[in-house]
């Protein structure tokens, strides 16, 4: 573990240094309140072991200061006191201590309350693991691995309150009803796997993919002008042609895509998400009708 230790005297300095080395952890010092904070937001120790009075913050506001700061991660705090009161220690207790010591320090007392510090912080470590693991299940369509429609929303939300332009392409897989009817439903599955692959392969790291619904995808393109966000889409559009994923009920005898387009600002207006949503539908609905294996703009539509 790295362990930050935080006292004003040198010599209790020291002793805790020896002891938390020999217990074969790392070591942090400060030599006083101020400096332990600073080194606690620069290193994030898994532990700290703090004396109760020292100058600048002492032990107490200390322990709060860290437990104030404290999100998918725990510090195991150890005060140090001069005589263990009670008053001292359920104050310690109360500003977020785990545990306390008593001068002059015990080595061997030091030495269980890291083991047990270990122990805390690893469990803490795994909780914080297993919580990101099931934000991140809950935001993922299990089938394609893309991004799903709580992702959407939550990005769209960020999005429509800052100060950037974006585009919104809707995406639908032509003709995959008949698709599934001719090759079954594994394999309709196995060939939106290999297109939602596609699709993410084919837009930077800053854009984004999500599974709208059935063989529906929506991407979303930062920072992107309706001219641009065609350029990609068609770009997109050609590269799940080139899968040549077979489909004798298509004319084209591949699987193909169409993509609608809505810009969230035009002429300096900005559209709202769901209008957005709504623009980009029905330019996806225009492709379609146009015969489908093509990118369509909303923008377009309206002086047609």
């Amino acid at each position: 573990m790295k362990i930050l230790i935080a006292d004003d005297d040198q010599i209790s300095r020291m002793i805790t240094k020896a002891a938390v080395e020999q217990s074969g952890h790392e070591c942090i010092v400060a030599v006083d309140g101020d400096s332990a904070w600073q080194l606690f937001q620069e290193h994030s120790p898994e532990a700290v072991v703090t004396d109760l009075m020292m100058p600048g913050l002492n032990g107490l506001d200390l322990c709060r200061a860290i437990r104030a700061a404290e999100e998918d991660r725990y510090t195991y705090i150890i005060l140090v006191t001069s005589h263990g009161s009670r008053k001292d220690v359920l104050a310690g207790m109360e500003a977020g201590a785990d545990d306390y010591v008593t001068k002059p320090l015990d080595p061997f007392s030091l030495h269980i309350r890291l083991l047990a510090a270990q122990r805390i912080t690893s469990l803490h470590a795994d909780l914080a693991r297993y919580r990101s693991a099931l934000t991140e299940q809950a935001r993922t369509d299990p089938l394609t691995k893309v991004h799903n429609r709580l992702k959407l929303s939550e990005d769209l939300g960020v999005l429509h309150d800052g100060s950037h332009g974006y585009c919104l392409a809707m995406v639908d897989v032509d003709n995959f009803k008949s698709y599934n009817d001719i090759y079954g439903h594994q394999a309709g599955d196995a060939a939106l796997v290999a297109i939602a692959a596609t699709l993410a392969g084919e837009i930077r790291a800053t854009d984004a993919v999500y599974r709208f619904g059935g063989e529906e995808f929506l991407l979303l393109l930062r920072e992107q002008s309706a001219a641009t966000a065609e350029t990609v889409m068609e770009r997109v559009r050609a590269a799940v042609h080139d899968l040549r994923i077979e489909h004798s009920g298509d004319p084209d005898g591949v699987l193909t895509i169409s993509a609608g387009i809505a810009a969230a600002t035009d002429g300096g207006h900005r559209t709202g998400t769901e209008q957005l949503l709504k623009e980009a539908d029905l330019a996806l609905y225009a492709a379609k009708a146009a015969g489908r294996n093509r990118v369509a703009l909303a923008r377009a539509l309206g002086s047609e």
